[in-house]
């Protein structure tokens, strides 16, 4: 039996990607290795979304063929789409697949065996409408959620991001092939679903569906208990669409809402589509609709021009919205990109110390939003069992995303607990007693 190890880079669309990938392999007969171990091929599903995530996608590439000489080495995903000839030129990888083209691993992989020459598959993702790349999961790695791939392609350009190049303009997946996938998880024992894309808000704008009737339509589905969203644009957050979610009980109250800056002269330079008095606006929707919910950002620091003044001014909007969790992300210069020819590019080590102001600030806030948790009942889906000074605990996740611990003597994987966080346990761990 032929072995096969593969290796993810990047963001939960790749992971799906990835997993997608696995299936197929396992389906043809491939016996699935760690990456680390000899195998006969090796696929690196890799990123661009910054410069680290090129090298790093060059470094998976360059140790596979050093664990195996004789390996097919697949190179996938969006760093191809960006630096496919320079993969083609050097013979980085034996077989190269873009983006809409992973579903022709194995005829690649056969078409290679056969050959052995160097096999291409990648276009201009943003000549002409592509359609929707049919990879689907029976399975997830998870366990007790699943990450489910609703759309993909972006058509925000903000001037900072490489991934509309990459990935290519908005290309919603049918709403009955997704629903399909939800019912074959569900049967399969996955109670939580998380819905996941390139951006999700534009979910249904080529195909005439938007993303409220793709929930609701889930939320039927028996068995499925959770449904969490992935990063959504704040310009959906409506009274309509927060309303309507309001009244499906199997949504997680935990709404990742993109930020990237809390002023209002880098969101423009940003080309961002809101200011920060609208995306205020948002914030308070879903905290009128629900109670506690846990709202997450991402903030971008040293973006070019970034003076001292506009920093404080991100500082004191993220204070002032209370964010549960925070990701703080140091800007990256990427070629082809407006902001890569702005002026005032922004030293690196003033990005690396206003990055560690706004963690600490994170942390802050993320504590400060479990207080505000203390003594409400929740429940958690468990998912692992820990064992800490003799004790047995079982840990999950509340709805908000709250990671904790619940005392047990028996295994309570894939089991709903309810009760309510009494205190910090352990680093990002809470104690829950349960009812």
């Amino acid at each position: 039996m032929k072995k096969a190890a593969l290796h993810n880079l990047g963001c939960k669309v790749n992971a799906y990607e990835t997993e997608a990938m696995q299936q197929m392999l396992e389906d043809a007969g491939y016996e699935i290795v760690p990456f680390r171990e000899k195998a006969d091929v090796y696929v690196i599903n890799t990123c661009t979304v910054t410069n680290i995530a090129d090298r790093k996608s060059r470094q998976m590439l360059h140790r596979a063929r050093r664990q195996n000489p004789d390996a097919v080495i697949v190179a996938a995903g969006c760093f191809v789409q960006l630096a496919g000839q320079e993969m083609l030129e050097t013979g980085m990888a034996d077989i190269i697949l873009g983006n809409n083209k992973k579903k022709q691993l194995l005829s690649m992989l056969d078409a290679y065996q056969k050959q052995q020459v160097c096999m291409a598959q990648w276009e201009d993702i943003n000549d002409g409408q592509k359609e929707y790349e049919p990879l689907s999961l029976a399975r997830s790695g998870g366990h007790t959620r699943a990450f489910i791939k609703i759309q993909d392609g972006c058509n925000q350009f903000c001037s900072y991001c490489v991934i509309p190049y990459a990935r290519g303009r908005v290309r919603s997946r049918q709403l009955f092939d997704i629903l399909a996938e939800v019912r074959a998880l569900a049967a399969a024992g996955y109670q939580e679903v998380v819905l996941t894309g390139i951006h999700i808000s534009s979910y249904g704008i080529d195909t005439g569906d938007s993303l409220l009737h793709l929930i609701a339509s889930i939320h039927e589905i028996e068995n499925i208990r959770r449904i969490r969203l992935g990063s959504l644009e704040p310009g959906i957050v409506t009274e309509e669409f927060a309303s309507g979610l309001s009244k499906l009980d199997k949504v997680c109250p935990h709404f990742h809402l993109s930020m990237q800056s809390g002023c209002d002269s880098v969101l423009k330079r940003m080309n961002r589509k809101y200011n920060t008095d609208d995306y205020q606006k948002r914030c308070s929707i879903l905290r009128k609709y629900f109670s506690y919910p846990a709202l997450t950002t991402d903030v971008i620091v040293g973006f070019p021009g970034e003076t001292q003044e506009e920093f404080q001014a991100t500082r004191q909007f993220v204070e002032q919205i209370g964010f549960a969790e925070m990701h703080v992300f140091k800007y990256s210069r990427r070629a082809g990109t407006k902001a890569a020819q702005m002026p005032n590019q922004v030293a690196e080590e003033l990005k690396t110390a206003r990055s560690l102001q706004l963690i600490t600030l994170g942390e802050q806030m993320a504590d400060a939003y479990v207080q505000s948790m203390m003594g409400q009942t929740c429940t958690a889906l468990l998912e692992e069992t820990l064992l800490h000074e003799g004790q047995r605990y079982a840990v999950g996740y509340t709805k908000e995303y709250v990671k904790i611990a619940v005392k047990t003597e028996k295994d309570r994987f894939n089991c709903f607990a309810k009760g309510k966080i009494v205190q910090k346990f352990l680093p990002n761990l809470y104690l829950m007693v349960e009812f």
